[in-house]
C-alpha cells in the first residue's frame, strides 16, 4: 500500500521548523534533509526538504516561494492528561500566537489543536444540557483546563 506523509510548505523556515517540531514530541527525529542543487530554483546548498516523524508520524517539511499557511488545515495534538496538554501549549505556542479553544499558530505559521482526549467524550455525552455547559467552559478558555471541562460536565 502506498505511504501517506503531511507536508507542511515554508518558505525558507524547513531547517528550523523540523528541529523545532521535533524537540517537542517523544518518537521524533529528523529523517533526511535534501538541498537545492546548481538547477535551482532556489540557491544552490539551500535546504529543499527535510523528512521527520513526529512521535512515529511521517511529515515532509519543504521550502518553495509563494504559499502560505492557513488554519483551515491543522495539527490535532489528542492529549489524555493537562501535563501533556500544557508542555504542548507551552512548546508549540512559544513565539506563536494562541487562539480560543485550545487552537494555537506557532512561531512559523502552522496552525495546532491542543486537545484533550475528554473532550470528546464529554461533547458526546447523550445529556444535552453536560454537553452544552462544556462546550460553554470551552468556549471561554484559550489553553484547555481539563478540570473546568469536568466541572462544567459535572
Amino acid at each position: 500500500m502506498a505511504g501517506m506523509a503531511v507536508c507542511l510548505w515554508f518558505d525558507d523556515q524547513a531547517g528550523p521548523a523540523a528541529d523545532f517540531y521535533t524537540s517537542i514530541f517523544p518518537n521524533s527525529r529528523i529523517a533526511r534533509v535534501t538541498r537545492y542543487g546548481d538547477a535551482g530554483p532556489r540557491p544552490t546548498g539551500m535546504v529543499m526538504s527535510v523528512s521527520f516523524v513526529l512521535d512515529g508520524r511521517e511529515f515532509v517539511a519543504l521550502n518553495g516561494p509563494r504559499f502560505q499557511f492557513s488554519p483551515a488545515v491543522s495539527l490535532l495534538v489528542k492529549c489524555r492528561t493537562q501535563a501533556e496538554v500544557d508542555h504542548f501549549w507551552a512548546r508549540l505556542g512559544d513565539g506563536g500566537q494562541p487562539q480560543q479553544c485550545g487552537w494555537l499558530q506557532d512561531r512559523y505559521g502552522v496552525t495546532w489543536q491542543i486537545a484533550p482526549t475528554v473532550l470528546d467524550e464529554m461533547l458526546a455525552d447523550p445529556d444535552p444540557d453536560r454537553a452544552r455547559r462544556v462546550m460553554r467552559a470551552m468556549l471561554r478558555m484559550r489553553k484547555p483546563d481539563i478540570a473546568a471541562l469536568e466541572r462544567a460536565c459535572r
